[in-house]
């Protein structure tokens, strides 16, 4: 990857609907290269897909919350899977120490985030802790993705 991939990227990053008209003319290169180079990092992997990044709040999911598992470490797979497929469940980490789950939440009520964790951690026998946080204030945040 040179510097144009890496100024190309941070545009896709920014705008993943940005024309190749537009990305060429911001890159000083022809649309053709601009498509091409886009084309190649697909092929290659580099790009898995072009999405849309919702607003949650919009949607009504108001209460943000962080929970940190430690789970039996031969459930861990299972118990991650599980919780994945989980629409409160916005992203979900398996920690290098192979116990440690942490996980986002967005739901709409504090009342749902409890019925979730009562339904889905507490009733878990193979879940050993639980220590949860609601987010305060967003003070930085990467929509759209990580900035190269």
């Amino acid at each position: 990857m040179n510097n144009l991939d890496t100024a190309l990227l941070n545009l896709l990053i920014k705008d993943g609907r940005a024309s190749f008209a537009d990305i060429a003319r911001q890159l000083n290169i022809s649309r053709t290269h601009a498509r091409d180079r886009v084309q190649a990092m697909i092929e290659s992997g580099l790009i898995e897909q072009f999405t849309a990044v919702i607003n949650p709040e919009k949607l009504g999911k108001t209460v943000s919350s962080f929970i940190d598992l430690k789970v039996a470490p031969n459930a861990i797979e299972d118990i991650a899977e599980d919780l994945a497929s989980k629409p409160e469940v916005v992203s979900l980490y398996i920690m290098t120490d192979l116990q440690s789950l942490h996980i986002h939440t967005l739901t709409d009520s504090t009342e749902t985030f409890h019925a979730f964790v009562s339904t889905h951690l507490f009733s878990n026998p193979q879940i050993l802790s639980v220590a949860s946080s609601s987010l305060l204030k967003r003070v930085k945040h990467r929509r759209g993705g990580a900035r190269l």
